[in-house]
């Protein structure tokens, strides 16, 4: 089995590698190909993954390339965890948005919009020569939006599934604090990505008992600090929020303390210094536990596990991914992006039947159901007016001379990004 990791110098990549080595029963990996066209963070990064596998006995052998096509070719799978504009862009969209008053994050509002018109155009490339080298390969996207990239693969014919850890780290915490294994928590988990709430908990599986309530009673206190949201909203909702939700439950307390300290974007630069620093001492054969602030926690088993289902190799029967709504939830279009329990095997996933959706978050689902095909619109044909409407329709701008400025900022910060601007 060969698979190709596109974004390979990524310092997220040797939590990747730690779960294949580890999981190789799982998913066994003959041939991990690392691509990136940064040659310098690619070697350090594979050197790495080498000295992973050799210390946890993992016959497959590693390779690194700066070609696309000679890494894509016979590949089984392909993950792509890409960052266009690299970190530098990304302190650009957490920064010009709330000169505006409006939240700067890269997957949200302004921030992420800029992000996807980035990203699109280079994903599908990526794909189109995925697909005339090794057709019947599968592409797993981590690369955010998710959601947008994800419904822009689909929307192009390409087999595709959208993956997101924020269900698996929500599974692992739950299972913690209820001292059960995590593969007795199966999550009611519904929603788009970065957009989901957790309206049930259960134990064994779709059809176990909801154990939601006793976990909110006796843990509320530590679940809506992790969350940094008032235990009270909490108890009124009676769901647990991704806590990406903060963005829009509490956007203006966001909004200033966003402006009140470094961005998370210069942090994580700074973290990347000191991890590639790491990574060049030939002594190192794990991941190193700073790894674990980057961010990304179980996105190698979530990726194991997916990857695995995929191409028939096992994995758990349900898995929380991205993938087209198809009357899973009747209020969103058949064709929008939504991140829900499926059924996963070699045809793809297969949503679960839904549980009627409260309108409290319905409603906020088919607004940024609206915006995210906007934005897609805006990606794949460019031009002022098809940004304007997108950020005109995001729940957290709205407001028409938000929209103006915010459009011309996005625009004069992405123009090298951007073919048609």
């Amino acid at each position: 089995m060969k698979l190709t990791v596109v974004g390979g110098g990524s310092t997220y990549t040797p939590e990747l590698v730690d779960g294949f080595a580890r999981l190789r029963d799982t998913l066994p990996v003959e041939e991990l190909v690392l691509m990136d066209p940064a040659q310098e963070r690619l070697e350090l990064v594979g050197g790495l993954a080498r000295r992973i596998f050799t210390r946890q006995d993992h016959t497959g052998r590693i390779t690194t390339t700066d070609n696309l096509d000679e890494a894509v070719d016979g590949a089984d799978a392909v993950l792509l965890q890409l960052r266009v504009g690299g970190q530098a862009a990304r302190q650009q969209d957490e920064t010009w948005p709330l000169e505006c008053g409006c939240v700067g994050q890269e997957t949200t509002g302004a921030g992420g919009l800029a992000k996807a018109l980035r990203t699109v155009p280079v994903v599908l490339d990526i794909a189109d020569r995925v697909r005339r080298t090794n057709p019947h390969a599968w592409i797993i996207d981590f690369t955010n939006p998710v959601g947008i990239v994800t419904r822009a693969l689909l929307q192009a014919g390409h087999k595709a599934v959208g993956l997101c850890n924020v269900a698996i780290g929500l599974q692992r915490k739950f299972a913690a604090l209820l001292s059960v294994a995590p593969r007795e928590i199966h999550l009611d988990h519904v929603g788009l990505n970065h957009l989901t709430w957790e309206t049930a908990v259960r134990l064994g599986g779709p059809e176990g008992e909801d154990v939601l309530p006793k976990l909110l009673g006796g843990h509320g206190d530590r679940i809506a600090a992790d969350l940094r949201l008032p235990r009270p909203l909490l108890d009124a909702l009676g769901v647990v929020p991704s806590y990406y939700l903060r963005y829009y439950y509490a956007h203006d307390e966001v909004v200033r303390e966003l402006r009140t300290k470094p961005s998370r974007a210069a942090e994580v630069a700074d973290m990347e210094r000191r991890l590639l620093a790491m990574y060049a001492d030939p002594a190192l054969d794990e991941k190193p536990d700073l790894l674990a602030e980057r961010g990304g926690a179980y996105y190698s088993e979530a990726a194991v596990d997916l990857a695995a289902a995929l191409l028939g190799g096992g994995g758990t029967p349900y898995q929380v991914v991205n993938t087209y709504n198809r009357g899973t939830l009747p209020f969103l279009p058949d064709d929008a992006v939504i991140e829900v329990q499926a059924a996963v095997g070699t045809k793809g996933a297969a949503p679960l039947p839904a549980h009627p959706v409260d309108p409290l978050y319905a409603g906020l689902m088919a607004d940024v159901t609206a915006y995210e095909h906007l934005a897609l619109e805006a990606a794949l044909h460019g031009g002022r007016n098809r940004v304007f409407r997108a950020l005109l329709s995001h729940p957290l701008i709205g407001q028409y001379a938000y929209a103006e400025t915010l459009t011309d900022r996005l625009i004069a910060h992405n123009r090298e990004h951007l073919a048609w601007a």
